[in-house]
């Protein structure tokens, strides 16, 4: 069979066309096959890395205002992972780092913001001060119930029977004394009156 020189051409262009578009697809299947998605909240950092070469070392790092969120940390074909974010007063920068192992067009350098949550207030809500409890005594009652209404009632004025002793107590004699006083005068008187008429009978009969 005689080939001419156009089939030649023919074939050879037919399988510069066919190289062509694997060329394209090999380049074009891992530029897709990449994936590093994340998120930033007010609370968290997302992070959902898939579809990387798992036959190298891939490292993803995650920063906010330049501290260490995440340290590097090495992983395969995919990394998931969730982290919390203090709370904050103002705007936080959050810096994304993912090195590819098989390419540096395949890394991934990119920055967010973390904004502040409505529930985070920027200062601290005043509080009224506690009223200390009163140390002092509570002031007595200038009326008691149970004081008397005078000093007659709270006291009650002695009976002079009761206070003064009697007459009988301070001379140590009872009520008798003045009679048996007078009969015993009489007495004396009589027996005077006696003696004085026998002496003047015995003068007489002399």
């Amino acid at each position: 069979m005689t080939v001419t020189k156009g089939s030649w051409r023919l074939r050879g262009a037919f399988i510069a066309a066919a190289a062509s578009v694997v060329g394209v697809g090999l380049c074009a299947v891992p530029a897709q096959a990449h994936t590093p998605t994340w998120t930033v909240s007010c609370s968290e950092v997302s992070l959902d890395l898939t579809a990387y070469n798992a036959g190298v070392t891939n490292t993803v790092t995650v920063s906010v205002d330049g501290k260490e969120l995440l340290p590097a940390q090495n992983f395969g074909s995919s990394f998931s992972k969730t982290l919390p974010l203090g709370e904050h007063t103002k705007p936080l920068t959050v810096h994304l780092v993912v090195k590819a192992g098989d390419g540096e067009q395949f890394s991934k350098d990119d920055t967010r913001t973390a904004p502040v949550c409505a529930s985070s207030p920027s200062t601290p809500a005043s509080q009224p001060p506690t009223q200390a409890p009163s140390s002092a005594a509570p002031a007595p009652s200038s009326k008691p119930s149970s004081a008397p209404s005078s000093p007659a009632a709270a006291a009650p004025a002695p009976s002079p029977s009761a206070t003064a002793p009697s007459d009988l107590a301070e001379t140590g004699s009872s009520s008798s004394t003045p009679l048996i006083a007078g009969a015993a005068a009489v007495v004396i008187v009589a027996g005077g009156g006696i003696m004085f008429a026998a002496r003047k009978r015995r003068s007489n009969q002399s």
